[in-house]
């Protein structure tokens, strides 16, 4: 493989490298199968390797799944719960599973729980963006299409965003402050 100029004075990867490298990569993010393959794909690309065979970037993966030191489902999880508590929508969520890596079975129970918590998650959202229900401005058409706009990036199905832009302070549950 070509090797970076950055990084000439390094010496080419052999396994126990690689396996080094990955063991820091886990150790220091929470990932997923497919960034941790990248990362040491990408590190291979810099440095060049050193050995008969190919990489063994596959079999490193999979012994770090079956080792739980990568757990994508579990991962996924994390993701939703963080993307709800944010205020964002299951699409954005599902978005960026898939630009995570994850697949379909591991980011079922993930997708689901943004589905149960849209409406929390939306409310979170309007609340951050002072939009709907915590408006402190009166609202005109152009600042409700921007509202509108915000709501659908952040991941909301349509019918979610118009009710929460046609929400008021009556429709908020006890505990959440306007």
């Amino acid at each position: 493989m070509a090797r970076s100029s950055s990084y000439r004075n390094q010496k080419p990867l052999d396994r126990e490298a690689l396996e080094r490298l990955a063991i820091g990569y886990v150790g220091r993010f929470a990932t997923t199968r497919a960034k941790l393959s990248a990362y040491l794909r990408r590190k291979l690309q810099e440095r060049g390797w050193d050995g008969a065979d190919a990489p063994p970037v596959a079999a490193i993966v999979e012994r770090f799944a079956e080792a739980h030191y990568v757990d994508d489902r579990a991962f996924a999880d994390a993701r939703a719960a963080s993307f709800t508590r944010r205020g964002y929508g299951p699409r954005r969520l599902a978005e960026r599973l898939r630009a995570d890596g994850i697949d379909e079975e591991d980011s079922a129970a993930a997708r689901e729980f943004a589905e149960a918590g849209e409406w929390d998650a939306a409310l979170a959202f309007a609340r951050r963006r002072r939009i709907g229900p915590f408006s402190v401005v009166p609202v005109d058409p152009d600042r409700q299409r921007k509202a509108l706009a915000a709501m659908l990036r952040a991941g909301h199905s349509m019918a979610i965003a118009q009710r929460i832009l046609r929400a008021t302070a009556d429709d908020v549950p006890d505990g959440i402050s306007l």
